[in-house]
């Protein structure tokens, strides 16, 4: 069995959310683990890791929470096989706000599970027209904050050696398609300007994880979201396999 932590927000809940189904069907068992506090940034991280803080809410498998924990906390219940990290949504495109709390963070996983594999998780840009308070920082511009989420990112990702989990590229590449083409009439990968859609952005985001972690291609088959058209279900995967392809050495 696989396990994994991920020391997130509302993000990384959006990401995990069908992980534990993309898994089992996919043969592979999975214990994954959230930890949950709405717009936590690494500086807030690092902050409730220096003082043990048990502010999470602990969410397993994609399902509702069940208490509080500690990061620290989290760490030390199970020998994790990958921990996962990532930036709050609004400052993921802005280099300055990752040092020094990034490196805080890894400090304490490394110092807690020296052979846990750290992933970082790359976030997607917001829809165009989002309402959300942090936009402007990029000019209110898609293509600017996932340009700017892209760089700073994997910046800080190659320079410490973590594999990243591209979220971020996956979600635009699906704004590419169609279906998912908001200017022209298609549908929104999100449901409220930024957090994923519930059905075909959650299941994106959980592919994407799932090849990443796993180091392996969807097959054919596989779990399909209730209410999702299996068509459109076959080229989200289609266009995880390609990017998992093209991105193993990251």
């Amino acid at each position: 069995m696989k396990k994994i932590l991920a020391i997130g927000n509302s993000f990384s809940q959006d990401a995990v959310r069908y992980l534990y189904d993309i898994a089992a069907a996919e043969g592979k068992r999975l214990r994954v683990v959230n930890l949950y506090i709405g717009g936590c940034s690494l500086e807030r991280h690092a902050e409730n890791i220096r003082g043990d803080i048990s502010d999470y809410d602990y969410e397993l498998n994609g399902g509702e929470a069940s208490g509080k924990i500690s990061v620290k906390s989290a760490l030390g219940e199970a020998d994790w096989d990958a921990v996962t990290i990532q930036q709050v949504s609004g400052k993921s495109g802005l280099p300055e706000s990752y040092e020094p709390f990034g490196d805080e963070v890894l400090s304490c996983i490394k110092e807690c599970k020296p052979r846990a594999k750290v992933y970082f998780h790359q976030t997607w840009a917001y829809e165009i027209g989002s309402g959300h308070g942090d936009f402007p920082a990029y000019g209110c511009s898609q293509e600017r904050m996932f340009e700017s989420i892209v760089s700073a990112s994997e910046s800080f990702a190659r320079m410490r050696g973590l594999e990243i989990i591209p979220c971020g590229r996956l979600i635009q590449r699906l704004r590419s398609f169609p279906e998912f083409d908001v200017r022209s009439g298609g549908m929104s990968l999100c449901r409220d300007g930024f957090h994923l859609s519930a059905d075909y952005g959650r299941y994106a985001a959980g592919a994407m994880w799932y090849s990443v972690l796993f180091r392996a291609g969807l097959g054919s088959g596989g779990f399909i979201p209730g209410g999702t058209d299996e068509d459109l279900i076959r080229k989200i995967r289609n266009a995880v396999n390609e990017l998992w392809k093209g991105r193993k050495d990251v």
